[in-house]
C-alpha cells in the first residue's frame, strides 16, 4: 500500500481505453445472432386482462416471443426475489418488462413488439411514501412482503431523548427532501449470449455483480448454476446502476430457447425505463444544542421510497439510520428509516448507498443551530466533530484514524477569510 499512496500508479485497463482496444457488450458480435427487444408497460399500476402475441410470432424473421408463461421460475432480486422476468399479470411500475421477442434484426423485432395486443386494466397507483405507509392501502407485493407496504424498517436509539430535550437550550426542527436521480451511465445496458458447444449459457455483459447474475440466471432458467458462465467486459460506467441484473436475464432465455446467439442493447431511453435509481427520501429532523454550542439530542425520521420493487433497500436504509447523526456525538438520539413501496420507478444501488442523502439534512441542522446559537458553521462542527474515542450512534467506539479534526484545521484559515468576506 505505501508503493501505491501518493505515487503515479497506471490503471490497468487505462491501455485499452485510451486506444480503442477495449471491449463493451455492445462492441461483440457472433455469426448467426439474433436481436432481442422488450415490451415494456406504460402504465404504472394495472393488470393484464389479455395479450395476444400471434401476429409478432407470425411476422416473417421473428425467432422467438416470450412470455411470462415462458419463464420457468419468473422471479429475482438480489435481497428478495421479488421482481418478475416478464410480467405474468400484475404490472407495478412504468417500465415493467412484459415480453421479449427475438428477430433476425433490431428493427423487425421493434416491429414484432409492437404488433403484440395488449388489453389492461388500470388500477389505482401509490406515488407518495406517506400515502403508501397509511393503514388500508393498497399493499403492493402481498404474496412477498404481506399487508404493508412497509417492508424495512430500522430504529435506533442511544442514550435517553426525554433527558436530552431537558438539557436543550436550542431546538431546531426541519423537513428535508432530496429527489430520484438517474445514474446515466455513458454505456446503457448491453450484453451479448449464447449457448456453447457444450450446451452452456455463456453471458458476456459489463456487470458489478457476475456471480449473483450467474445464479440469478440459472434460477430463472431453472438450470445448474454451474451451466452459465457470465463473463464481465469493460465497464462504461456503473455507480451502483448495475448490481441489479438487467439484460442478461431476457437474453439468456432468448438464447436458451432458440440456440442462436442474442444480442440485446439498451437505447437512453430504454436504459432510463429499465434500471434502478437513486432513493428520494423525505427527512424530518429536530436536533438540540445546549448555548454552549454542544449537540445534545436528535429525532430524526427517514422515509425511503423504494418503487416497486426491493432491490437494496433495506441496506441502504440501513446506511441512512446508521450514518443520519454524521460525524458528530449525540449523546441522546432516537432514529426511525423506512423503506416503503410505490409505483414509481424502483429505486437501488447508487453512490453512497444511503449514506449521502442525510447530509443535506443532518448538514442544514448544524448551519441553522450555529446561526440561532451565534457560531460560525466552523466552530460548532469543532465542538461536535468525532475525535479519537467518540461512539457512534450506534455504540461503535472509535478507537482511531480519526481524521476530521485535522482536515478541518488544515482547512480553518480559508474558511475564516471566506466569513470574513462576508
Amino acid at each position: 500500500m505505501t508503493s501505491v499512496i501518493g505515487s503515479r500508479v497506471v490503471r490497468e485497463d487505462a491501455w485499452g481505453k485510451v486506444f480503442g482496444q477495449a471491449q463493451y457488450p455492445a462492441d461483440l458480435n457472433l455469426p448467426g445472432q439474433i436481436y432481442g427487444v422488450v415490451l415494456r408497460s406504460p402504465h404504472s399500476h394495472a393488470r393484464i386482462l389479455s395479450m395476444d402475441v400471434r401476429k409478432a410470432r407470425e411476422l416473417p424473421g421473428v425467432a422467438a416471443v416470450l412470455t411470462a408463461a415462458d419463464v420457468p421460475r419468473n422471479s429475482h432480486g438480489v435481497l428478495y426475489r421479488d421482481q418478475p422476468v416478464l410480467v405474468a399479470e400484475h404490472i407495478r411500475m412504468v417500465g415493467d418488462p412484459l415480453l421479449a421477442v427475438g428477430a433476425e434484426s433490431l428493427e423487425l423485432a421493434r416491429e414484432a413488439a409492437g404488433l403484440v395486443e395488449i388489453e389492461y386494466e388500470p388500477l389505482p397507483a401509490l406515488f407518495d411514501t406517506e400515502e403508501a405507509m397509511r393503514p388500508g392501502a393498497s399493499p403492493l407485493h402481498p404474496e412477498v412482503h404481506g399487508l404493508s407496504n412497509v417492508f424495512y424498517h430500522l430504529p435506533v436509539v442511544k442514550g435517553d431523548l426525554n433527558k436530552g430535550w431537558e438539557i436543550a437550550d436550542v431546538v431546531v426542527e426541519r423537513d428535508y427532501s432530496t429527489q430520484m436521480v438517474d445514474h446515466a451511465f455513458l454505456q446503457p445496458e448491453a450484453v451479448l449470449a449464447h449457448v456453447d458447444a457444450r450446451g452452456n449459457l455463456v453471458i458476456q455483459v459489463s456487470t458489478q455483480y457476475p456471480h449473483y447474475d450467474r445464479g440469478e440466471i440459472a434460477h430463472a432458467l431453472g438450470i445448474k448454476v454451474s451451466r452459465v458462465q457470465v463473463k464481465t467486459l469493460s465497464i462504461g460506467g456503473s455507480f451502483g446502476g448495475r448490481e441489479d441484473i438487467s439484460l442478461q436475464l431476457i437474453a439468456a432465455m432468448l438464447a436458451y430457447k432458440t440456440l442462436r446467439p442474442v444480442k440485446m442493447e439498451n437505447s437512453r431511453e430504454e436504459s432510463f425505463y429499465s434500471h434502478c435509481k437513486r432513493h428520494p427520501m423525505s427527512m424530518h429532523y429536530k436536533t438540540g444544542a445546549t448555548r454552549q454550542g454542544k449537540l445534545v439530542a436528535l429525532e430524526a425520521r427517514i422515509v425511503g421510497d423504494a418503487g416497486a420493487y426491493a432491490s437494496w433497500s433495506p441496506n441502504i436504509l440501513r446506511k441512512a439510520a446508521i450514518h443520519a447523526t454524521g460525524p458528530y456525538e449525540i449523546p441522546h438520539l432516537r432514529v426511525d428509516s423506512y423503506a416503503v413501496f410505490t409505483n414509481n420507478p424502483w429505486t437501488g444501488a447508487m453512490r453512497g448507498f444511503g449514506a449521502a442523502q442525510p447530509v443535506l439534512a443532518y448538514e442544514s441542522q448544524m448551519d441553522i443551530l450555529a446561526q440561532e446559537l451565534g457560531l460560525s458553521p466552523l466552530e460548532i462542527r469543532l465542538r461536535n466533530i468525532f475525535r479519537t474515542g467518540s461512539v457512534t450512534a450506534t455504540g461503535q467506539l472509535l478507537s482511531g484514524s480519526v481524521g476530521l479534526e485535522e482536515c478541518l484545521q488544515k482547512v480553518a484559515p480559508f474558511l475564516r477569510q471566506e466569513e470574513d468576506k462576508e
